[in-house]
């Protein structure tokens, strides 16, 4: 059965019609200036394939989380969440058929880029049993595959490009037909642009974008002025889910909105306001210092405090600080809960804010309700669990050169370095693919390779695979090695050293 949405009316004034089946075998892009009617089409979009198809949208300004009202989207602030934990939440909209809105309002541009990768990553690298189709709606695309390095690193603007060219390129066997939308063809990357089979062009102004718009719709470049001319909400159509000629169409109206709407004119107060000059030039009110939650102190820095302190001739009564040996002796039974946590089945793959709130639950369990560490400490602790390396370890001189070295790295590759050099520090076999990519918090295994590559590429290890296949892992400048190990082996395999 052929599914035909209605976008809006052709200059002839008969229905436009976009066979949505045909979208999902290819991919569309659309063109048109700031107050083009660009997001406009796209809800339109969004609106009438709703229910027949599931949708993610990559929002970088937050215009359609309306969406999730009148359609039941989820809207995922990404602010709100880490990039792992964004890449499980891909893999589980797309796991249970989900159409989500991701918002990425208030973020700055390297953050945007590398949250949207890392759930895009999700939906990219879900298992085959999931491959359902889905639309994936990117706005704005030339802030996530920039023809051009910007003001964000290399290293964000990597991973935001190699998402969107599997989305492009590769996106559509798993069942992900990706729709872009740019202000400026020019400032998108043209292995991104080129993958599009049907394209909606609208208004547009630079002699450079709109021959670019005339190639890509097969018209003669004399014919590129007519982009100058366009209406808002009018655009001209190619490809093979909308017309075989270029076909002008005027997108028709939405039932949501976005919630910063088209500024209007206002007429201006018909009173001057009294005494201007004092009003709007007086003195700023004083800051309000908001009280602002203390975390949990860590309890050696307590000690030396206390250490280092005067003695006061009345001193007030106070708690007693607790001796070398109970802080010891607490450490190590967060580190029984923190093993306890991460030895259950699913663990590794559960997002670190969930992790967190069991591990806070069986410290009070246990009586560790004053010692708790905050978050940020209780993932330095996570990335040191998932590779074996307890307190102990961690006090030690040479480890900590690793956890130097560590830090060069992406937070979430941390761990997954931290557990190669724990391996090649007791002559372990080299852990294979499952256990990489487990430490990482994925199912895939194509991952973890790209995951090793790329911190040999960062001049941390070097990777070595002998005649039979096994792979050895040795730690740059501390010559650590690991043994021969089968990358191919079960986890529980790969851990039994």
């Amino acid at each position: 059965m052929t599914v035909a949405i209605e976008m809006g009316q052709t200059s002839a004034g008969a229905p436009a019609a976009l066979d949505l089946e045909e979208l999902l075998a290819t991919r569309l892009l659309v063109q048109g200036n700031s107050g083009s009617g660009k997001s406009h089409l796209l809800r339109r979009l969004l609106e009438q394939s709703a229910p027949w198809v599931q949708q993610t949208i990559i929002d970088p300004e937050g215009d359609f989380v309306s969406l999730g009202e009148r359609f039941g989207h989820l809207v995922i602030d990404a602010e709100e969440h880490t990039e792992r934990g964004l890449q499980a939440a891909g893999e589980r909209a797309r796991i249970h058929r989900v159409s989500t809105v991701l918002n990425l309002e208030g973020l700055d541009a390297e953050n945007q880029m590398r949250r949207a990768a890392a759930f895009l990553g999700g939906l990219f690298e879900v298992a085959r049993d999931h491959w359902y189709p889905m639309l994936v709606v990117v706005d704005e695309a030339q802030l996530f595959a920039p023809a051009a390095a910007g003001e964000v690193s290399d290293e964000a603007r990597k991973l935001s490009l190699g998402a969107m060219t599997n989305l492009m390129c590769r996106g559509r066997k798993r069942g992900l037909a990706g729709i872009i939308a740019t202000q400026r063809l020019a400032k998108l990357a043209k292995n991104v642009a080129a993958e599009a089979s049907n394209f909606l062009m609208g208004r547009t102004f630079l002699d450079i974008d709109m021959a670019r718009a005339a190639d890509l719709l097969g018209m003669e470049r004399r014919q590129a002025e007519a982009f100058r001319d366009l209406a808002r909400g009018h655009f001209m159509a190619l490809g093979p889910a909308l017309s075989r000629r270029p076909l002008g169409v005027r997108i028709g109206q939405t039932e949501t909105s976005p919630r910063n709407g088209t500024p209007r004119l206002m007429p201006m107060p018909g009173a001057a306001l009294e005494d201007a000059r004092a009003i709007i030039l007086a003195a700023p009110p004083p800051e309000t210092v908001r009280p602002q939650r203390r975390p949990p102190p860590d309890l050696l820095d307590q000690l030396m405090a206390a250490k280092a302190a005067p003695l006061d001739m009345r001193p007030e009564p106070m708690e007693a600080q607790p001796s070398a040996e109970d802080l010891a002796e607490r450490r190590e039974r967060m580190d029984r809960i923190l093993r306890a946590i991460l030895a259950e089945p699913d663990a590794g793959f559960r997002v670190i804010g969930v992790l967190y709130q069991e591990f806070v639950v069986r410290c009070r369990i246990e009586g560790l309700a004053s010692v708790v560490p905050d978050l940020s400490e209780f993932r330095r602790m996570l990335t040191r669990a998932r590779a074996g390396v307890g307190f102990d370890m961690a006090e030690d001189d040479a480890w900590r050169d690793v956890s130097v070295r560590a830090s060069l790295l992406p937070e979430d590759m941390q761990g997954v370095f931290m557990m190669i050099a724990r391996a090649a520090k007791e002559g372990w076999p080299c852990p294979s693919d499952a256990a990489i990519a487990r430490a990482y918090g994925s199912h895939s295994l194509r991952r973890a390779r790209r995951l090793l590559d790329y911190i040999e590429e960062q001049g941390l290890i070097v990777c070595q695979v002998d005649g039979v296949g096994r792979r050895t892992v040795t730690l740059v400048e501390l010559a650590w090695a690991t043994a021969p190990g089968d990358p191919n082996a079960l986890e529980q395999d790969s851990l039994a050293g």
